[in-house]
C-alpha cells in the first residue's frame, strides 16, 4: 500500500476541495474582522477628502 500511495501524481478532488476551504474560511474570517474597522476607515477617508477639497478652495 506504501508503494501505492508514493506513487501518486498530483492533486485529486478532494485535496482541491479542502485548499477551497480554507481559503473561504480565511476570506470569511477576514471580512468578519474587517467589518468592524470599515466604518471607521471610510468616515476618516472621506473627512480626509472634504479636508483636502476645503484647502484647495482657499
Amino acid at each position: 500500500m506504501r508503494s501505492r500511495m508514493s506513487g501518486r501524481r498530483g492533486q485529486n478532488t478532494v485535496e482541491y476541495l479542502l485548499m477551497l476551504t480554507v481559503v473561504v474560511g480565511v476570506v470569511l474570517v477576514a471580512g468578519v474582522a474587517l467589518k468592524k474597522f470599515m466604518p471607521c476607515l471610510f468616515n476618516n477617508i472621506q473627512q480626509m477628502i472634504t479636508g483636502a477639497a476645503g484647502q484647495l478652495g482657499q
